[in-house]
């Protein structure tokens, strides 16, 4: 089966002309439409812009709102707490990420909290653009109490969210950024392999029994499946980490932690904080430290077949370089719904620059 493949100039053009079809200002649309083709050149495609059809029916059911600003509830020399509105994601958390980075530079750390944000996509695309600015970065969402698809270790049925957190620290070279949910993988995963029509790996999912399966609907499911936390079903590591997030970026923002309210809706709520090398151990330290330990990362002896040793980013690097050359594929289900969509909004599609069979 033929899978065509994109530039990434095409589908940033071609997502912005689909979100300003739905009332997006252009100015946010391609804002939006940059972060989720980048999430895709960097092969997080969960995060990429396969998420554009659920937006829009999200700002049909006005649960995802254009052009909203982002209220400041609270502000001190370190501290800023705000509200977005049911925004998008990609454009407050942009706002929220530079207002902190700002106020860290004198102080040498500063916090940023966000309460009814819009999906904020790929987490490391906002700890990264502090990296690049010569900061160290920390960031972490919720979904409002709303969204429950982990089960505890033991348990049958889900109770927190995927709560992922990055963290992003700079070095000589770039950034090195982890992130990750604290879940056995991302609830998107599930849905890019739901989409292709392919089973999902072996320890990612378990069903509304508690029996392991690779059936990526059981999520959907009456009764639902769940996922399992970061390390497995009975890891009290992963979950208890995806716990303590929730509490600490739900009760900071002023968002909800789980089990969800009758008035709360699905968005997402934000953590960030911003540390500044210099006013600590200074940034030519940090760096220095870095590069010694990746590199003794790096020069680590290896099993048998394994070719190299790899660090956070290392993939995502390689990926980038790979789609910048070939274009972006876009699987069978996700570019059925992106034409479908564009369809319906009376948006043309752009032409592939090949296929791969």
């Amino acid at each position: 089966m033929s899978v065509p493949h994109f530039s990434a100039e095409d589908l940033v053009d071609f997502g912005s002309r689909l979100f300003v079809a739905a009332g997006v200002s252009s100015e946010e649309a391609t804002v939006v439409s940059e972060s989720l083709v980048l999430s895709n050149m960097r092969g997080h495609d969960s995060h990429g812009i396969m998420r554009i059809p659920s937006y829009v029916e999200l700002m049909q059911k006005g649960s995802l709102l254009a052009g909203t600003t982002f209220e400041v509830l609270a502000e001190t020399p370190a501290v800023i707490h705000g509200d977005a509105g049911y925004g998008f994601g990609q454009r407050h958390g942009r706002e929220l990420m530079d207002r902190v980075i700002e106020k860290s530079r004198g102080l040498g750390i500063a916090c940023g909290t966000a309460r009814h944000c819009g999906h904020l996509g790929r987490l490391g695309e906002f700890t990264e653009q502090a990296a690049r600015q010569n900061l160290a970065a920390f960031g972490t969402v919720n979904d409002n109490g709303i969204l429950r698809v982990v089960a505890p270790p033991g348990g049958t049925e889900p109770r927190i969210s995927t709560n992922p957190l990055s963290i992003a620290v700079p070095t000589s070279g770039r950034p090195l950024v982890f992130d990750g949910s604290t879940s056995a993988v991302a609830q998107g995963k599930v849905l890019v392999r739901q989409l292709a029509d392919q089973q999902c790996p072996e320890g990612w999912l378990q069903d509304s029994d508690g029996n392991p399966t690779t059936n990526p609907h059981v999520l959907h499911a009456q009764p639902t499946g769940t996922l399992l936390p970061l390390g497995g079903d009975m890891s009290y590591k992963g979950f208890g980490l995806g716990l303590t997030l929730d509490v600490l970026v739900g009760g900071l923002s002023g968002g909800y932690c789980p089990p969800p309210r009758p008035d709360a809706r699905n968005c997402n709520s934000v953590l960030f904080v911003a540390w500044d090398p210099e006013l600590f151990g200074g940034l030519a330290h940090l760096q220095t430290q870095a590069t010694e330990l990746l590199d003794s990362v790096r020069n680590c002896a290896r099993k048998p077949g394994v070719e190299q040793i790899q660090v956070p980013g290392d993939t995502s690097s390689a990926t980038e370089a790979t789609r910048r050359r070939d274009g972006i594929p876009l699987k069978a289900g996700n570019w059925t719904s992106l034409a479908e969509l564009a369809e319906t909004l009376n948006v043309a599609t752009p032409s592939p620059l090949s296929a791969d069979r």
